[in-house]
């Protein structure tokens, strides 16, 4: 028999195929030691911004984050210029954008890693403006993001 059967006794009867099912191989069955869920993107910003959480961990846990942006009529992110460079509020939960931007505002959800690709050059991002670990990017930073997603995926 291909593929596999949903039914757990029915491995027991498909010989070696079956052993390997016994032993916590085999497809549907709960791993005897489950893998830890990662941080959350709001947790990795406050080990982050509290020492407890190195640059490239963080890094990594961005890229597969989803980050919640603030959106206008036209597509295209948000820019704050009344700062010393031109920055992007970004939020790490739907509840962090809606403190910020109110219960109605217009947004859009990105992974950290589409961030990274499609953030305009000489632009910063902030992490949870109004929060109480806000993060800030500056645009030397996210060029150093730039170059450590490339380091991981091309060597």
């Amino acid at each position: 028999m291909y593929g596999y059967d949903q039914n757990p006794g029915a491995q027991q009867q498909m010989g070696q195929m079956g052993q390997m099912g016994q032993m916590g191989g085999g497809y549907g069955e709960q791993p005897l030691y489950p893998e830890p869920s990662p941080p959350s993107l709001a947790d990795a910003v406050r080990a982050f911004t509290t020492g407890s959480l190195a640059a490239e961990d963080f890094q990594q846990i961005f890229a597969t984050s989803k980050v919640y942006c603030p959106r206008g009529d036209n597509p295209g992110f948000l820019a704050l210029h009344n700062t010393q460079q031109p920055v992007i509020p970004m939020f790490t939960t739907l509840k962090e954008l809606r403190r910020y931007a109110g219960k109605e505002s217009k947004y859009f959800v990105i992974t950290g890693a589409e961030v990274i690709d499609l953030l305009p050059t000489g632009y910063g991002f902030v992490l949870d403006m109004e929060g109480d670990h806000r993060m800030v990017f500056d645009a030397k930073a996210v060029e150093q993001m730039v170059d450590f997603a490339m380091r991981r995926m091309y060597g």
